[in-house]
């Protein structure tokens, strides 16, 4: 295989992923160690500080359904966290999005784009500081999630299923209070703009040599070796 076909050789045994190499990008079910949600993502940049990924348009990705196929949002809120699920796969519509992780961090800072890649936001989820094996990168998210715009304002997204995962028991109060305290942390780097919203990613563009990740039959496959 050539390097771009490649899924993350060298990720979790101490060394770095190449920019164009392919990897996943992995959440785990809240209720499960089961993985729901799998996205093929291209290697911008791996180094000690900054994990830095493309998800380009129409990359084929896993995402959870409902078991009768509906989507997840249209299911009303109180019942969306207990019905049965199963996944399903489909492309990633409109613009792609520039993922930004450092180690150790409760969030990732994700980039999105307007057609003729207008700037449009930056989005912080909250979620699991992400462990490293061969293949990717696996988290679990965290419900809660912050918007900032291009003139540096925040504000929480999603406080509403926040609440419901509460309550139904896919957090406890103990988590809940470190998500909210991870969520401050993260608003306080906006406000100071911190990196990485200081350091030009929306100016960046993706190789256009650069091939669409494909999604491997084995996504959900189990890591023999994992390290955050």
């Amino acid at each position: 295989m050539t390097e771009q076909t490649t899924h993350g050789a060298a990720g979790s045994g101490g060394g770095s992923w190449a920019p164009g190499e392919h990897i996943l990008w992995r959440y785990r079910d809240n209720a499960s160690p089961r993985i729901h949600i799998c996205r093929p993502v291209t290697v911008v940049q791996d180094t000690a500080d900054l994990l830095a990924v493309w998800l380009a348009p129409g990359t084929r990705c896993v995402k959870p359904v409902l078991a009768d196929g509906t989507s997840i949002h249209l299911e009303p809120l109180a019942t969306r966290y207990t019905r049965p699920r199963t996944t399903t796969t489909s492309p990633w519509f409109g613009t792609g999005v520039l993922k930004l992780a450092r180690p150790g961090d409760p969030w990732s800072v994700w980039l999105f784009w307007e057609p003729g890649w207008r700037f449009k936001n930056w989005y912080v989820n909250l979620e699991e500081p992400r462990a490293r094996w061969a293949g990717g990168v696996d988290s679990r998210d965290h419900f809660l999630d912050i918007a900032v715009t291009p003139d540096r304002r925040w504000q929480w997204l999603d406080e509403d299923e926040f609440a419901e995962a509460r309550r139904v028991g896919l957090l406890d109060g103990e988590q809940a209070r470190d998500v909210r305290e991870a969520g401050l942390a993260a608003a306080r780097a906006v406000e100071s703009w911190a990196a990485p919203f200081a350091d030009g990613w929306e100016d960046w563009r993706p190789d256009p040599r650069w091939e669409v990740p494909e999604l491997p039959d084995d996504w959900d496959r189990t890591p023999a070796h994992m390290t955050t």
